[in-house]
């Protein structure tokens, strides 16, 4: 699915973020990115999903599809959720039938509240990080890239979002997400890596099992 060899990332002449990075993702993998505030995952994320260069070292075996959410969602549009994630489906190659039939299923199973009709700048945090959720799967990526994805939801949104890693996956494609709290990250991946001081190296723990 994506293939990072040899990736550093540094800012300006400070310290590097991310140090000769080697890190593949394949099909129906489920990998979390583990560390500190400020050790680079969110960088790590940015490059994978190809918003962010990498100073060095490339990125190879990129799908075509992915879906990405960040760690702060712009949640100031005028639109409704649902039109705006009728456009976003739009604009990643969707009739505008499709993708209002994948909208409304998104936000049905993520139970946005007060409905789908709101604009999104008028929605609270945890509901606007459910269409950041939703806008990620519009188009059932190859590649599903999370920032902190279950910031702000509520329990019942928790458990759909475990649902849709998860059937992410067992349809073929890989799902990367980050989440600072150490037992969210060992039940939801097949994979652990651990971000410090720059570096990434494999966590050997196992996943303890699924939600």
């Amino acid at each position: 699915m994506v293939t990072l060899a040899g990736v550093g990332k540094q800012y300006g002449r400070g310290r590097a973020v991310l140090v000769d990075v080697d890190l593949a993702v394949r099909a129906g993998d489920v990998v979390a990115v583990v560390g500190g505030n400020g050790s680079g995952k969110s960088t790590l994320l940015r490059i994978m999903a190809g918003i962010t260069a990498p100073t060095t070292g490339t990125r190879t075996d990129v799908p075509r599809s992915i879906g990405y959410v960040p760690e702060r969602f712009p949640a100031s549009t005028r639109m409704s959720a649902h039109s705006y994630l009728r456009h976003m489906g739009r604009i990643r190659g969707l009739s505008t039938r499709i993708a209002g039939e994948r909208a409304d299923e998104l936000l049905e199973r993520l139970k946005l509240e007060p409905g789908p009709d709101f604009a999104i700048r008028d929605l609270s945090k945890g509901n606007a990080q459910k269409v950041a959720v939703a806008q990620s799967l519009i188009t059932r990526p190859e590649l599903l890239i999370l920032d902190e994805p279950w910031s702000g939801l509520d329990s019942s949104a928790h458990g759909t979002l475990s649902e849709l890693i998860a059937e992410t996956a067992l349809a073929g494609s890989a799902v990367v997400f980050t989440d600072h709290r150490e037992s969210v990250s060992r039940v939801e991946a097949s994979k652990r890596y651990e971000i410090e001081d720059g570096r990434v190296r494999r966590s050997l723990q196992r996943r303890q099992g699924h939600r």
